[in-house]
């Protein structure tokens, strides 16, 4: 169960922060608070290594969405290029998956995200889109703790648009995405993806 200190808390920071930054109005009722981590990076941070090793250990989790599309439509094969060809329909269709999969979730269960609706609001605003849809749906939701782990040697892959430039972007306007909404960062250094894991789980 939620510690009501804690929600009392996290409440707390939301409402000023929400204030602080003119995100509007804010129904509390309608804020849902969670037992789930989010564990975010820019491309190439090692994020799916730490959320397979929790996996491993016997954590529920759930990987990323955008990958997971991705590599959907590379096997039906299309282009990278043509997956990605339209901005806006791809990022709303990654939202979208998003939101359903979250709101499927229990809210009381342990569960680890690689990546949740905010970063969404980094990918709108990189892409140069109207972000207000993936901030409006971000404050709907409170998880329990934001994990970002530090970037390591970029590596292109075959799923993998950005560069490096992309991802020093990315990073900056995925804390920033989550810092606006009123989350305490926790940041992951480079690591072994053992001690990295362990690094996460000893700070729940």
């Amino acid at each position: 169960m939620l510690s009501l200190l804690s929600v009392d808390k996290n409440l707390k920071i939301f409402l000023l922060f929400s204030q602080h930054h003119q995100l509007g109005p804010v129904s509390v009722a309608f804020l849902q608070y969670t037992n789930w981590y989010v564990i975010t990076g820019a491309p190439c941070s090692g994020k799916t290594s730490v959320v397979r090793e929790l996996e491993k250990r016997g954590y529920r989790v759930v990987h990323e969405v955008a990958r997971a599309y991705i590599d959907e439509e590379l096997n039906k094969g299309k282009r990278l290029e043509e997956i990605k060809s339209d901005a806006l329909a791809f990022e709303h269709h990654i939202l979208d998956r998003k939101i359903k999969i979250e709101s499927s979730l229990p809210k009381d269960a342990v569960i680890f995200l690689d990546r949740a609706v905010p970063d969404s609001i980094a990918y709108f605003t990189l892409e140069g889109l109207n972000s207000t849809e993936p901030l409006e749906k971000s404050k709907t939701v409170r998880y329990k703790k934001v994990f970002l782990l530090e970037r390591l040697v970029f590596e292109k892959d075959p799923a993998r648009v950005e560069d490096e430039s992309i991802a020093t972007q990315l990073d900056r306007l995925i804390e920033d995405s989550y810092r606006m909404l009123g989350y305490d960062i926790g940041r992951v250094p480079v690591l072994s993806i053992k001690d990295r894991t362990d690094f996460i789980l000893q700070r729940l």
